[in-house]
């Protein structure tokens, strides 16, 4: 009996018990994360505390809690998947997820934790024009952060279905909605310090859960790895290829470019990532600021060492078509290899398999809560209070912008990420990627490192970017034109790239240049020469 029709058996009710004993252990995991949000809302007394969770994290909670942020679904569930499916161009993902926190470190993590308040936005409208630039950075936040919302649930979305052997589309579309009204819970009631506490204990879950997956991975095959590598290769069909480069990448011209394309995304990414930037404000000082990124570096390293045995582990116990019978984008070889190192018709099995769905889910409900809380926090912070109401909104009527944001962001989420479930996550996530290096890093590094960057040249970088990448997806093999695309039947799609990254970067970049070489206005030296201070020794910081 394969793994997809174990599962399918306890949805029909046909393995009861086990069924029963799955739900449970997924309760306790979601009640549990409910009970730590409720518990950190009721201490949320003002903005400082929604936004920033009071500034009171350490940096090694931090660090915990950034891992948390970054070890999505994609991580788990669509790197594991990538290597099962495609061997060593699977593991190119976990490799560029790792090498852009460098860039984080180094360029942005310090001088953004010092030179900004609550979001994106307050970094970039500190020397130039507030309106128009806050209203752009709140709009590139909230697109990157739906762009990043679809892959968790898409996850989300596959992940239960497996659980509870859900089958249907109907049935699928429901369990999207789910995860959207959770995460708005999460967001209204927590603010910050309810999400940064979920975080963390999701950290150490998700850690625990994969060390315990690698421990039986490696136990299987008496810690050789060689051994596990061979019988990957050999239970993949695919044979030594599966081991090198090119069985996903590298065929032909156009792959090879949708590489390189896809590796300029994973690693300068993340230094433009709403969620993972609003981070950097939960700490006191610019030092813990730094000990967060460090800690990070090293736990997301250490997870993804790890995804190399969950990938391999499931590519050399399960049968290729076992996985994409389950999910054609591998999104369940993770939970798969679990029910089969716990025994496919055993209680180990579905304890194993439980545990693990559940990690995972705990792990998609901590990210879309950042995720949400990010782009809620921009609207409610850049559009409505400094936009709309001009500065002389309250920290109330702010924070309620922020609440009904949340209900609105969520809704778009669920909608899309319906749309997005059949799509391999660590794919999207890549996408988010793209769109927040073309769009938001450009005008990050030129705003705190380059004197004469003015107002036109923000306005035309954030813009032009997000525009060049949003609008190259769209046409692209992702959405349509392939039977792996978000629309399969239909082919609109003229762009051959999976991933806009090698195109849309370099414009979010030069567009800055030329928007401030042609404006005519003179950039506020003397701001400039106050921000450079501030951002480099944290002094005047919040």
């Amino acid at each position: 009996m394969s793994s997809a029709q174990h599962t399918a058996l306890l949805a029909a009710g046909e393995a009861s018990e086990h069924r029963t004993l799955i739900v449970t252990l997924f309760a306790v995991f979601v009640v549990a994360t409910l009970v730590i949000t409720v518990w950190a809302g009721r201490q949320t007394k003002d903005a400082a505390d929604f936004y920033a969770g009071g500034r009171q994290f350490t940096g090694f909670q931090n660090g915990l809690a950034v891992s948390g942020d970054y070890m999505s679904a994609a991580s788990f569930l669509g790197i594991a998947g990538a290597i099962a499916l495609f061997g060593y161009d699977g593991f190119l993902y976990s490799i560029g997820f790792l090498v852009a926190w460098l860039v984080a470190l180094l360029l942005v993590a310090e001088p953004l934790r010092n030179s900004g308040r609550y979001t994106m936005g307050d970094v970039l409208a500190y020397r130039m024009r507030q309106r128009p630039v806050r209203t752009a950075a709140g709009t590139s936040t909230i697109v990157v952060s739906i762009f990043y919302l679809l892959a968790q649930m898409a996850g989300a979305g596959v992940l239960v279905s497996l659980l509870l052997g859900i089958t249907s589309d109907g049935g699928k579309i429901g369990i999207v909605a789910l995860v959207g009204v959770l995460m708005i819970v999460y967001v209204t009631i927590g603010g910050m310090k309810g999400t940064t506490w979920v975080q963390m204990v999701k950290a150490v879950l998700l850690i625990a859960g994969a060390l315990l997956l690698t421990f039986l991975v490696l136990l299987k095959f008496d810690f050789n790895v060689s051994d596990l590598l061979g019988s990957a290769a050999a239970n993949s069909g695919k044979g030594s290829a599966f081991l090198e480069p090119g069985l996903k990448y590298g065929a032909t011209g156009t792959t090879k470019l949708d590489f390189i394309s896809l590796g300029i995304a994973l690693v300068l990414g993340t230094a433009g990532l709403p969620h993972i930037l609003i981070r950097f404000y939960t700490v006191p000082t610019a030092k813990a600021a730094r000990k967060s990124v460090l800690w990070a570096i090293g736990l997301i390293g250490a997870f993804y060492l790890m995804t190399l045995a969950l990938g391999f582990g499931a590519a050399a116990l399960i049968k290729p078509d076992e996985i994409t019978a389950s999910n054609k984008a591998g999104n369940t070889a993770a939970p798969l290899l679990a029910l089969h190192l716990g025994g496919v018709d055993s209680n180990w099995g579905a304890i194993l398999l439980a545990t693990i769905s559940a990690v995972a889910f705990a792990t998609i409900l901590a990210v879309v809560a950042g995720l949400t809380l990010a782009s809620s926090s921009s609207f409610a912070h850049d559009i409505y209070a400094n936009v709309i109401k001009r500065g002389t909104a309250t920290e109330k009527q702010e924070m309620s912008a922020a609440r009904y944001a949340t209900v609105g962001i969520g809704a778009v989420s669920i909608l899309l990420g319906a749309l997005a479930r059949d799509l391999n996550v660590a794919g999207l996530v890549a996408l988010a990627f793209a769109v927040a290096a073309s769009a938001n890093l450009p005008t990050i590094l030129y705003s705190l490192f380059w004197k004469r960057f003015t107002t036109s040249g923000a306005l035309w970088s954030i813009y032009g970017g997000l525009v060049t990448a949003v609008g190259l997806v769209l046409f692209s093999p992702v959405v349509s034109g392939k039977p792996s695309s978000m629309f399969p039947d239909v082919d609109f799609h003229w762009f051959p790239l999976e991933n806009p990254g090698i195109i849309s970067i370099p414009v979010g970049f030069l567009l800055g240049v030329v928007g401030t070489l042609l404006s005519k206005e003179e950039p506020d030296k003397a701001k400039y020469a106050e921000l450079e201070v501030r951002s480099l020794t944290g002094t005047g910081a919040h």
